[in-house]
């Protein structure tokens, strides 16, 4: 097993350089340097405050003269002095610099919005998983019935209405005439952070709900064909028994499969949600770095993402063999 998760780093060092250096050409070649200071400085920005910016942001030397993009040709440098290496062992030791907009460290940024974020993904990850499995395993229960047709209705309706249609309506429902949530803002203490994030994960678990419904529907629906099925219910075990304990726990590698994917979308939180609500969190941060052209910011949330995908595939080889007995991690 050791041998195989050091293969499994190994092979995601090549597949994290290429996104970053894609992400690299896109901020640094498409748009040059000088082009991000416009946009952050202004267009009407002098060219002592343009030379400023380059300078504090590492794209000048101690010379004052531009550092060359991917090599530096330069008599008397290193081949690898140069943008592109620099960034490259910045993101290794994961010092993720600093904003372009705010000149504050990114990964603090990160750290400060990691919280708000969660304390929406993950309460509406965990009940979300919950109901979508009780409700799919219901569905395969009376499958055929006409509660299964109404359920598939249901779950089709859901998964046709955009999320911020919810949220429109849940503000003006929930929050406007009822007054049981406030409509914007968040704050971190105690109770009244119940009260700010109640609106957001409700949302968030009811936009969901349909497209989990009918994905673990189809999962289970295969299942219940599968022979073992048949076996066990010759064997006179009862319809609970088959459904959360055969055919539940053998429809799991398709399920952890959907399931650990989105774990890394939970830390990066939600760019809908956390905008309309304004929570402070990581997807908030991600909108206004886009808005603001904060590149910093942006080139350093890919890095994230990219980096937690990766060890979320990493985690779902794991659960597999952990919960088949079959799969063998060589």
């Amino acid at each position: 097993m050791l041998n195989y998760l050091i293969r499994r780093l190994l092979y995601m060092v090549p597949i994290l350089l290429g996104v970053m250096f894609i992400t690299f050409a896109l901020f640094n070649v498409v748009n040059t340097p000088t082009q991000m200071a416009y946009r952050i400085l202004g267009p009407k920005a002098s060219v002592q405050a343009i030379d400023n910016w380059l300078n504090n942001h590492g794209y000048l030397d101690a010379e004052g003269q531009k550092i060359p993009t991917y090599f530096n040709t330069a008599p008397g440098k290193s081949l690898f002095d140069s943008l592109y290496f620099r960034s490259m062992k910045r993101f290794a030791t994961f010092d993720l610099g600093t904003s372009f907009a705010t000149d504050e460290p990114v990964l603090g940024m990160l750290k400060r919005g990691a919280i708000p974020s969660l304390c929406i993904t993950l309460p509406a990850f965990v009940v979300g998983l919950f109901l979508s499995l009780c409700a799919s395993l219901l569905l395969v229960f009376v499958r055929d019935s006409l509660i299964d047709r109404w359920g598939a209705v249901l779950c089709v309706a859901g998964m046709s209405i955009p999320i911020t249609v919810y949220v429109i309506f849940g503000q003006w429902i929930a929050a406007n005439l009822l007054n049981w949530f406030p409509a914007f803002g968040f704050n971190l203490e105690g109770f009244s952070t119940a009260r700010f994030i109640a609106l957001p994960v409700v949302i968030m678990i009811v936009s969901g709900l349909g497209v989990d419904v009918r994905m673990y529907r189809a999962i289970f629906l295969e299942e219940v064909r599968a022979e073992y099925i048949r076996t066990a219910q010759a064997k006179g075990a009862s319809h609970a028994r088959v459904l959360l304990v055969h055919m539940l726990k053998n429809g799991m590698i398709s399920i952890i499969t959907l399931v650990v994917a989105a774990l890394p979308f939970l830390i990066m939180g939600t760019l809908v949600l956390e905008s309309f609500f304004g929570i402070p969190g990581l997807g908030n941060l991600m909108t206004n770095a886009i808005q603001t052209s904060d590149f910093g910011v942006i080139q350093a949330d890919v890095y994230l993402g990219s980096l937690l995908y990766l060890f979320g595939l990493l985690i779902t080889d794991l659960c597999y063999a952990a919960v088949d007995p079959r799969i063998r991690l060589q």
